[in-house]
């Protein structure tokens, strides 16, 4: 449950360091506004996919998005979607 709540911090904390809207961000990941509010508030849980997603948009990795280190280095392509 601590690990779904630390999801939900990150992913907003992510996308209010990078000054876009709700609505931006469910855009380019695919999603409407309400469900990344509903992401963003812990009552909704997210594929894998979409997960993924999240990691290239914010150039971090899915271990800090899910909680798992609190170190967000990303080791994808440097080309991201940001």
């Amino acid at each position: 449950m601590q690990k779904k709540i630390l999801f939900a911090e990150r992913l907003s904390l992510l996308r209010k360091q990078a000054a876009i809207s709700q609505k931006q961000l469910g855009e380019v990941i695919g999603l409407s506004n309400k469900a990344i509010c509903t992401l963003e508030n812990g009552t909704r849980e997210t594929s894998f996919e979409k997960l993924v997603l999240l990691a290239e948009y914010f150039q971090v990795s899915t271990d800090y998005l899910l909680g798992i280190t609190d170190t967000p280095t990303w080791r994808g392509d440097s080309g991201g979607m940001a």
